[in-house]
């Protein structure tokens, strides 16, 4: 039964994506090349939806969920909700290296050199992408 329900949430969480989600954050372009900007993420829903109703249709092995690993994914979810609330609050740059330090944290990375290198390189690098290179804005 939790392999049926897990399939069944990814599909609708899939369907979100395409219907809800993409269409509300992706621009409009119309002649914009040989991709538009929505052509990724909707192939990547799609794929969402197919896999997740194959689960659900089709469910094999067994799902185990133990406390320890339940609490885990929560409070990664509980991570990535706080990162989603402080970018918008104060921006891309100052909630992504705390972000990424947090994560870092989680799952067990206690090096210093590594635990700074992650919080600054990588927002950096992400930062520079999006900006710079894509000539996107961040919140």
């Amino acid at each position: 039964m939790p392999n049926r329900l897990s399939g069944l949430a990814v599909a609708i969480f899939g369907l979100l994506l395409l219907f809800v989600i993409i269409p509300a954050n992706t621009e409009i372009v119309d002649d914009y090349g040989w991709i538009r900007p929505q052509t990724l993420p909707d192939a990547c829903a799609v794929l969402l939806i197919v896999f997740g109703a194959l689960q659900a249709a089709l469910p094999s092995g067994e799902i185990r969920m133990r406390p320890r690993e339940t609490v885990r994914a929560l409070l990664f979810a509980a991570v990535a909700g706080v990162a989603l609330w402080g970018m918008a609050k104060f921006g891309f740059l100052l909630a992504a290296p705390v972000l990424a330090l947090a994560v870092m944290l989680l799952v067990g990375e206690r090096r210093p050199g590594w635990l700074a290198a992650g919080a600054v390189a990588l927002p950096a690098v992400i930062w520079t992408a999006v900006v710079v290179l894509l000539e996107r804005t961040l919140p």
